[in-house]
């Protein structure tokens, strides 16, 4: 199994990654991405200790493996399964939102249904099983950019010139592709090993050059990531600012100046349907998210944690108003609690013996995903009130020999000691307050794509209202009619409502 260290001395491989209109040299050691690197290197130490449970043993070798490669195909793999992703979550409290398990969700049901990349235009099966044995045995932390940008190309361009803004093929070789554009959103490309690269959003026929599922090193010639400012280095301190300065995720746009990928890593290629079945045919899209509710539930449990403790603090814990508020959160984070454990407890196998969580209680919770975390937030702004913006600005001033021994006189709380209640206020301040927390606002928001989006389509679609038309229908039959025969109008067909039509 692979060890922090392993993973931390393969950072060193001469990526590019560009921020502030500079080349970063080196990776795991810069202000912007060491925080964030030690995190996913805890993870790792901790996936290779025997008594974390996430090892199991492969099935093709015997030898000791990481159980989110692996697709489950027993309620009881999925039951491990769910106290690995915890394991991860917990080392960041929810705050690493795409950590190596997401994306592996999604290749450990690719590799699980080779048969979806077989079906197309060319018959990449092979590479997958190839390319997934891989990340089993090196144990790699893959990232992805599946989100096109808002065009294809450039406007006014001549289509045959090929000047692409979406990552699109320019030539094909005998040996593999050439690709050339961008695509978004990266999130820990920077610090990830893999970068797996293809579009989640529907593609129109015509734009089969842009139809394209591959895989390619961080480090590929030709890939330059470029990143948002990062937030870490303008953290004050570990103390002051706990959550940016260990877990701020490196968002990237990335830009595919002519990068050669070898057949080997090409997983869709020209080829529409496979694209979108790589996702929803595989199962892929539920187990991933999947791993994202478990995520999103231990970052809640953590936040109503430092709600909780914040009321004993101040001495309001005993309050009717306040404990309501407590009751409220309890109540959001536990209905997603409930909507992890109904989507294990209804998981089906698939035509693959996949074991796909269940689909109602996944995608009902992702619906709410949006309004329950700004809501979770707002509570907790709540309940810290202005405790949150008092001194001191920093460690420093605890430390000075003259600001010290008053702020320790003066700022105390009834239920801790000064340190302890600074401590937990900076805390509850980096969860509402900083830029740490702006981002994660809006990254929990948009986590699963547009809200209206998710709703209308991944929500929507996997309710199942047909299945509630019988029980309406049987029950709308014991109604009783008039007795005496009554003219009706006829229903007029949805298709037949116009303008001059009310609706």
């Amino acid at each position: 199994m692979r060890t922090g260290a392993e993973y931390r001395a393969s950072l060193d491989d001469g990526r590019r990654v560009v921020f502030d209109g500079e080349v970063v040299s080196d990776v795991a050691h810069h202000p912007a991405f060491a925080g964030v690197v030690e995190t996913i290197a805890t993870m790792y130490d901790v996936a290779a200790d025997p008594a974390s449970g996430m090892q199991t043993a492969d099935p093709e070798t015997g030898r000791p493996a990481n159980r989110i490669w692996l697709a489950p195909r027993t309620p009881d793999d999925l039951r491990l399964r769910r106290a690995a992703h915890e394991t991860w979550a917990r080392v960041s409290h929810g705050w690493t939102g795409r950590s190596p398990d997401h994306v592996g969700s999604f290749l450990a049901a690719f590799s699980a249904h080779p048969e979806t990349f077989a079906a197309g235009v060319r018959d990449c099966s092979d590479a997958v099983r190839a390319y997934t044995r891989r990340l089993i045995d090196e144990d790699l932390y893959l990232a992805y950019a599946i989100i096109p940008p808002k065009v294809q190309t450039v406007p006014g361009s001549d289509p045959e010139d090929k000047v692409f803004v979406q990552v699109g093929v320019v030539d094909e070789r005998e040996d593999g592709i050439v690709v050339r554009g961008s695509q978004f959103l990266a999130t820990g490309a920077a610090i990830a090993d893999e970068i797996f690269v293809s579009c989640i959003q529907p593609l129109k026929e015509g734009a089969e050059d842009f139809a394209l599922s591959f895989a390619l090193p961080a480090a590929a010639a030709g890939l330059t990531m470029y990143h948002r400012r990062p937030l870490a280095p303008q953290a004050a301190s570990g103390f002051d600012q706990p959550l940016t300065s260990r877990f701020d995720e490196p968002d990237a746009v990335l830009v595919f100046d002519d990068v050669f990928i070898p057949w080997e890593r090409v997983f869709a290629y020209r080829d529409l349907e496979t694209v979108r079945a790589q996702f929803f045919a595989t199962g892929a899209h539920r187990l991933g998210n999947w791993q994202a509710q478990i995520r999103f539930l231990t970052k809640l449990r953590f936040i109503a944690s430092v709600a909780r403790r914040i009321t004993k603090v101040s001495g309001a814990d005993k309050d009717p108003g306040v404990r309501g508020k407590l009751g409220e959160l309890a109540s959001l984070v536990s209905i997603v609690d409930s909507a992890v454990t109904a989507a294990e407890a209804t998981a089906e196998p698939d035509a693959a013996g996949m074991l796909v969580p269940g689909k109602r209680a996944l995608y009902g919770v992702m619906g709410l995903q949006s309004e329950l975390y700004p809501r979770v937030m707002s509570i907790l702004r709540e309940l810290a009130g202005s405790n949150v913006t008092q001194p001191p600005a920093t460690i420093a001033d605890l430390e000075h020999p003259q600001s010290g021994p008053d702020l320790l006189r003066y700022i105390v709380s009834p239920g801790a000691d000064t340190v302890e209640r600074v401590r937990l206020y900076k805390l509850a301040w980096d969860m509402i307050g900083t830029e740490f927390a702006g981002r994660h606002q809006q990254y929990e928001t948009f986590y699963a794509g547009a809200p209206a989006m998710v709703r209308s389509v991944y929500t929507l679609g996997n309710f199942g209202y047909d299945d509630l038309d019988p029980d309406l229908d049987a029950f709308l039959a014991t109604i009783p009619l008039p007795s005496t025969p009554t003219e009706t109008s006829p229903a007029v067909p949805a298709t037949a409502i116009t303008e001059e039509t009310p609706a």
